[in-house]
């Protein structure tokens, strides 16, 4: 089946949730909006959408002004009953789409911290794949509150909106599911500027990190993608 996938910036591509989506037989397509490919305004024939992250705010509509097209499309699948995912950015930006309030600046959470379910999420067909909660990669000051209707499925220490449900299918992270380690490694090398204004000792913490807490972070982001992914 074929869904959508909105690349939101540069290096942030769908990682393992691409490995997973290929290994199970799905096709997509991608539109790269943050260097001008047009969106389309409809779903046309794709089954889901699937909006990826980025280091811009949700509400940057000056310098991406795709941004407003994008919770346009988000509305859109939702209204038609197809499976919309949205990750980081995407889940700020599903926020938005449905009233939910974008909260900016806040201190960083980044690198492999765990995201613990709420009962809600205990039983939500996606989310029950993280048990009793585990590790998942994250990078963002950014927060939402939530939109009128949503279901909260998980949260972490720092941050308490980390999953939420509208309706059957649309499905917002805050997380990265789709970082596995080679992103991971990868985003450590090509955002090395980024992250040391935060987290100044991360390459000489990397590869101990890795090993404590990747191997387990990727099986779960693994089985929420196929989770979302049966959903199309």
């Amino acid at each position: 089946m074929s869904f959508l996938v909105i690349e939101n910036y540069q290096n942030t591509g769908m990682g393992l949730f691409e490995q997973v989506a290929s290994g199970d037989g799905y096709a997509w397509g991608t539109v790269q909006a943050h260097l001008g490919d047009p969106l389309p305004r409809d779903s046309g024939d794709y089954k889901g959408l699937v909006v990826l992250g980025g280091a811009q705010n949700a509400l940057a509509d000056e310098d991406y002004p795709h941004l407003t097209v994008v919770c346009d499309l988000i509305r859109t699948f939702h209204k038609e009953g197809k499976p919309v995912l949205g990750i980081c950015l995407g889940s700020q930006l599903i926020a938005r789409a449905f009233g939910g309030g974008n909260i900016l600046d806040r201190p960083v959470e980044f690198g492999w911290r765990d995201v613990v379910p709420t009962a809600e999420g205990r039983r939500d067909p996606v989310l029950k794949e993280l048990g009793d909660g585990g590790p998942q990669f994250h990078w963002h000051t950014d927060t939402v509150t939530l939109p009128d209707g949503a279901v909260l499925l998980a949260e972490s220490e720092m941050t308490q909106v980390q999953a939420f449900r509208l309706g059957r299918t649309t499905y917002a992270l805050q997380f990265h599911l789709e970082t596995g380690l080679d992103d991971a490694r990868t985003w450590t090398e090509v955002f090395a500027a980024d992250i040391r204004a935060h987290t100044p000792d991360w390459p000489e913490r990397f590869e101990a990190e890795a090993d404590r807490h990747a191997a387990r972070a990727d099986a779960i982001g693994a089985a929420l993608a196929r989770a979302w992914l049966a959903l199309l």
